[in-house]
């Protein structure tokens, strides 16, 4: 295989964990770069990321510089002597003066077949959007977003009762997959042709806001069931029932019986089977849900709670 390939590792959240594996096992990762630690849970306490976590771990460098725009910031990035940059969920973004610093290039792995969802939240836009298929890209990274070429790719289907964390963990290890393929070939001599995207059939993942967690029963049952397996395991739909305000992660569309579905948000039916709400099309079936401060429970143990609302 000859040198081992030095590759400085940007990445922040969990989701980037198989690729720095990846890293490790198939080059030298002479620096992981990370997001800086910021304060998270109740007390606020300063919190490392993931891969702040597995670089120490493995007796790696760890930089977390605010930005990387100063050119202090650049020189010692360039002090590496990186022959690739690889960058998966980092969190900031890498200035045209970085994209030159490595021998080889910068690359990045992108959890969507690109062009189709470029930007901070593909897995959950592509299961909001009913797409059939997904996948990741290993893309050579330009100054555009997500726009360079791409050198690898791997296609995945979504099932039906696929939710935003079992198709960020299946991503995940796919995209360590073709980052792998990718080191194994430039170590090697390998080419890697690169495949310029198209510029039809560009769409934008754009980030996710907790107001968009409230369930729009307006909306058809479809595409709110779509986003309830979308927002799992976060930021978790919400909505109200009978005047209750309730976090939903698990429903069903159901098909409309006739005049009987009722006005959007209404409940139609509730039993041990679920709790039937009307929308703009069709019926969304509620099956597991959490009142504020409790735990997760199906749709009969909440209902024991509210007989009054059984039907």
């Amino acid at each position: 295989m000859g040198t081992r390939l030095r590759v400085v590792f940007a990445g922040t959240p969990e989701f980037a964990l198989p690729g720095l594996h990846a890293c490790i096992e198939n080059a030298q990762v002479v620096a992981v770069y990370t997001q800086p630690d910021r304060p998270a849970g109740r007390g606020r306490a300063l919190q490392q990321s993931a891969v702040k976590k597995a670089a120490l771990a493995a007796g790696i460098p760890v930089e977390q510089p605010e930005s990387l725009k100063s050119s202090e910031t650049q020189q010692r990035l360039r002090d590496w002597a990186p022959d690739l940059i690889v960058v998966i969920a980092y969190g900031l973004i890498l200035p045209r003066a970085v994209l030159t610093i490595p021998r080889i290039a910068c690359w990045n792995v992108h959890a969507s077949l690109l062009p189709r969802w470029r930007g901070a939240a593909p897995i959950q836009r592509v299961i909001m959007a009913g797409d059939s298929e997904t996948g990741v890209c290993l893309m050579r990274m330009e100054p555009g977003l997500d726009t360079g070429p791409v050198l690898l790719s791997m296609r995945t289907p979504i099932e039906t009762r696929d939710t935003g964390g079992s198709l960020h963990d299946r991503l995940a290890k796919l995209g360590a997959q073709v980052l792998c393929e990718g080191l194994l070939r430039v170590s090697r001599g390998v080419s890697m042709p690169e495949t310029p995207q198209p510029d039809e059939g560009v769409t934008y993942a754009h980030k996710l806001d907790k107001s968009e967690a409230k369930l729009d029963f307006a909306q058809s049952a479809l595409d709110l069931e779509r986003k309830v397996r979308a927002f799992d395991p976060w930021p978790v739909t919400e909505a109200e029932i009978a005047g209750e305000r309730v976090r939903v992660w698990v429903a069903e569309a159901q098909g409309a019986r006739g005049r009987e579905q009722g006005k959007a948000g209404e409940i139609v039916r509730a039993s041990k089977h679920g709790i039937d709400i009307a929308c703009g099309e069709g019926v969304l079936r509620i099956l597991k849900l959490q009142r504020a401060g409790g735990r997760v429970i199906s749709a009969a143990d909440y209902l024991n709670s509210r007989p009054d609302l059984r039907k």
